[in-house]
């Protein structure tokens, strides 16, 4: 018996040991960072808060349907084969105005000749450790980081693991010029060693002008954390990027709620909007989006052009990996509202004339 106990003893002591000094679960805002942000509105005691209720308490029953719905409806939830991807560099490095997707939230945007990366995950999996949790659907994509110009910019929207990533942010650190987060996330990027100096906190609604661009933090509805006692201790939010040419906004995570027309009412009409619509499910309704939601978050903020994002590269929710965007499909025929619909790595030249749609996922239907 003392052996087992023992045993447990050392297990439990490791993977505190892990929690608390593995880099990848990042920093700490400072006491000076904390005392600052409680003059924020939305922090209430030592913690971020959303605009509107969002209840994620999980009881027993909750608890026990996750783990049902975990072990049922796998063969739908990936790809029957891995996802190619094809990158046309010539594009992706010239000046001209473009976007391309490496799938779920990541996005390379060239606006004003300047290079925007937002919420980089290139790495194999959105998981603290790789060989833990949901795989990538296409190849590792860490090489894509080396072959990428130089990044003027990089937007984090919030701190979860399929935004922000250690791998991807170790090898893109040196290559960045101004690293643009959320209040408190600039604490996970300084224990990365990321110069100070090259990081911006923005609260909700902060506006700056950088280098001929319009960058405004904008509010979303959705939580942080990326241990186990660090729940909302920093900010999660979405971007508004304007330039001479386009108007952009990307949603990061979050539920459907009254921000949306509050930022069309600020900042729209948007030429493109990039819309969360993935890895829902009606027990946090609250805080992911379903896609009928998110076509009508598009018309909310006065968007022309709506990409559904969150979806394509990994499994993170019970439904089937084609599921938001075919549900999207039908809500934007409904709403009469434009969805592209690129292809992962596909790069997408911003010059008002977008791309019909395709429907390049059924090659890879289960």
């Amino acid at each position: 018996m003392i052996y087992l106990l023992v045993f447990f003893g050392a297990i439990v002591i490791g993977i505190t040991l892990f929690v608390t000094m593995h880099p990848v679960f990042g920093g700490i805002p400072s006491k000076m960072d904390r005392e600052r942000y409680r003059l924020c509105s939305h922090y209430k005691n030592g913690k971020f808060i959303n605009q509107s209720p969002t209840d994620m308490k999980m009881s027993i029953s909750t608890i026990l349907s996750l783990m049902k719905d975990s072990m049922t409806g796998r063969k739908d939830r990936k790809p029957s084969n891995p996802i190619p991807i094809s990158l046309d560099w010539k594009k992706i490095k010239s000046d001209q105005e473009s976007l391309t997707w490496f799938g779920h939230s990541t996005f390379l945007i060239s606006i004003e000749s300047k290079k925007i990366l937002i919420d980089p995950m290139f790495g194999p999996s959105p998981s603290p450790v790789s060989f833990i949790g949901s795989k990538r659907y296409s190849e590792d994509l860490l090489y894509i980081i080396e072959e990428l110009p130089h990044i003027d910019a990089v937007l984090i929207t919030h701190d979860h693991y399929d935004h922000l990533d250690y791998p991807s942010i170790m090898r893109l650190k040196n290559k960045v010029g101004t690293f643009f987060v959320p209040l408190g996330v600039g604490a996970h990027l300084i224990k990365w060693g990321v110069d100070k100096d090259r990081i911006t906190e923005c609260n909700w609604w902060d506006e700056l002008e950088w280098q001929g661009v319009t960058i405004a933090s904008v509010p979303s509805q959705h939580f942080s954390g990326r241990g186990v006692l660090n729940r909302d201790t920093t900010l999660w939010n979405g971007w508004v990027i304007l330039g001479e040419n386009q108007s952009i906004y990307t949603s990061g995570d979050g539920g459907y709620g009254p921000h949306f027309k509050k930022i069309g009412e600020k900042y729209g009409p948007f030429d493109l909007t990039l819309i969360e619509g993935g890895q829902y499910d009606e027990r946090w309704s609250a805080i992911h989006m379903r896609p009928e939601e998110s076509v009508q978050a598009h018309l909310d903020i006065k968007g022309k052009n709506m990409m559904l994002i969150h979806w394509g590269a990994f499994t993170l929710a019970y439904h089937s990996w084609t599921d938001p965007v075919e549900r999207a499909i039908c809500a934007a025929k409904e709403k009469e509202v434009i969805l592209i619909t690129p292809r992962i790595g596909e790069t997408l030249v911003l010059d008002g004339s977008l791309p019909a749609s395709n429907t390049w996922w059924k090659y890879h239907k289960a």
